[in-house]
């Protein structure tokens, strides 16, 4: 993981999202049409947290986020998530 001249401001997180699953259990290839958006994806950098509540999640955690959660940036040719911390889900 390449280190990213981003500094989230408070309660907000950079996330790196995996790549979205391209065969099946099966071996079945998915289209491009039919993939959905990943889910899941690393913590790149994070805020300090706010003044009442400190960050759950640091730099390396692997996460679940709601599908169409956070603002989509590229970044130097990288795709990346900013969202805050109360859109995870969970820590994997």
């Amino acid at each position: 993981m390449a280190k990213v001249n981003i500094k989230p401001l408070a309660d907000r997180v950079l996330i790196a999202p995996m790549e979205a699953e391209t065969k099946t259990a099966s071996g079945i290839i998915i289209p491009d049409t039919a993939k959905e958006k990943p889910q899941r994806g690393k913590v790149v950098a994070a805020g300090p947290g706010t003044k009442d509540e400190p960050m759950t999640v640091k730099v390396g955690d692997t996460v679940l986020y709601g599908k169409y959660s956070g603002t989509e940036l590229k970044f130097e040719g990288s795709d990346y998530l900013m969202m805050r911390e109360s859109d995870i889900l969970a820590i994997i």
